[in-house]
């Protein structure tokens, strides 16, 4: 590991280090020069948090109104300048913006805004070629096209920003494309479904050397996921008007190919992450297809089957969530468990159990169940915490002085 460039890792687990060097000073494993070398190798975590100032986000919602900013121009305004013109400016200011980011070097702040400028002026340019070659702009293609430049910039440049924009858009893409033709709820099942295992196989493959991008496709296929099986456990899902085409099979292709890809290149318990995925995607097509009515205002007991297995798939997958969040540090995966776990829960209950539950009674519940939830999930997390770290799950990590930096 070079050491001009120090591994980030938790507070907790900083923390813990910090502790430990000072234990094997005082007992003579090592001289103060050693734990000077090996404390410099690992930088806090939360210290970089702390550096997204005020200024960042300016610079960030900047960037975002002046990238939305050029695609409206294109769509609204240039009307009176011919086609060609109109392609010409909107190519030549995402050029700028492409140079000025990746050859000017400025500080990393402002590099990052200029990137993410520079992916959205993309979209800009892709939508300006279309209008002048007279294709309709609401056509996924469009979204598609997009999001590969967004992408391709980001590999080339290492750039998480343009990284962002890009997967947030192929999602968009993945599942506009197979119901741009014959669109059904199950089909979007499917289509959400086969995008989280791409999206969590292509995460365990970046963590053999692109780590922080594995962080944004762990993130988003941990919310994709979460996002199939609610749709899949509401009530109204069924397979009325499913029809298979050739983009849900190449949607199933796709992701069988990134799976095999996960499971060859991970080590150890990674290859669980995207059989995890497939598990999910299992389970909610299962629930798509068993249909047991629409009618919520009368609870049978299949329908208190079908409700029980939706409950206890969603929360085996906010579990798993926050075991994989605590152990790869990755905050954003315990944050989509919970917020997930209370709005599929809470929508369960007015959606199903209403009918059973009523009034105060009903709140009531869900108020103990959420308590419930929250003290598990704190005890779960504190319990893996706690096995990375060698200590008692029931130990807070002692206070060096940096108690609470970077939460």
């Amino acid at each position: 590991m070079d050491t001009l460039t120090p591994h980030p890792v938790s507070s907790d687990r900083h923390r813990w280090l910090t502790h430990e060097l000072r234990d094997w000073q005082a007992d003579g494993l090592i001289d103060p020069v050693t734990a000077r070398a090996i404390a410099a190798r690992y930088v806090d975590a939360g210290d970089r948090q702390r550096r997204f100032t005020l200024g960042r986000l300016l610079l960030s919602l900047g960037a975002t109104f002046v990238g939305v900013g050029l695609i409206w121009l294109v769509a609204a305004n240039l009307d009176q300048l011919p086609p060609l013109v109109r392609f010409a400016v909107i190519a030549v200011i995402w050029l700028a913006l492409l140079t000025a980011a990746e050859l000017l070097t400025p500080t990393r702040p402002v590099r990052g805004a200029l990137r993410l400028m520079a992916a959205l002026a993309f979209g800009a340019v892709i939508f300006q070629a279309a209008q002048s070659l007279q294709v309709p702009a609401y056509s996924p293609a469009l979204v598609g096209l997009w999001a590969a430049g967004a992408l391709a910039h980001a590999y080339a440049a290492r750039a998480l920003a343009p990284l962002v924009l890009g997967v947030a858009t192929g999602v968009v893409w993945w599942v506009w494309q197979p119901l741009w033709t014959a669109g059904s709820v199950a089909a979007t099942v499917l289509s959400i479904g086969t995008a989280a295992v791409v999206a969590i196989s292509l995460a365990v493959v970046h963590d053999r050397g692109l780590t922080p991008f594995g962080q944004v496709w762990r993130s988003v296929g941990a919310l994709l996921a979460m996002v199939t099986l609610f749709i899949a456990a509401v009530p109204y899902t069924t397979t009325e008007g499913f029809e298979w085409d050739l983009w849900l099979v190449a949607c199933l292709v796709v992701a069988g190919l990134a799976l095999v890809a996960a499971v060859v290149v991970a080590r150890g318990v990674a290859r669980l992450e995207p059989l995890a995925a497939v598990a999910v995607l299992g389970v909610a097509v299962l629930m798509t297809w068993w249909d047991t009515g629409t009618d919520t205002s009368s609870v049978e007991p299949a329908d208190w089957v079908h409700a029980a297995v939706g409950v206890i798939s969603f929360v085996a997958l906010a579990v798993a969530l926050v075991a994989a969040g605590t152990l790869r540090d990755n905050p954003a995966l315990t944050v989509v468990a919970m917020v997930g776990l209370v709005v599929f829960t809470t929508f369960q209950a007015f959606a199903v159990f209403a009918a059973i539950v009523q009034g105060a009674w009903l709140f009531l519940t869900l108020g103990v169940v959420f308590l419930a939830t929250g003290f598990l999930f704190d005890r779960a997390r504190r319990e893996i915490a706690a096995s990375l770290e060698g200590t008692s799950a029931t130990q807070e990590p002692r206070d060096n002085g940096t108690e609470g930096a970077g939460r």
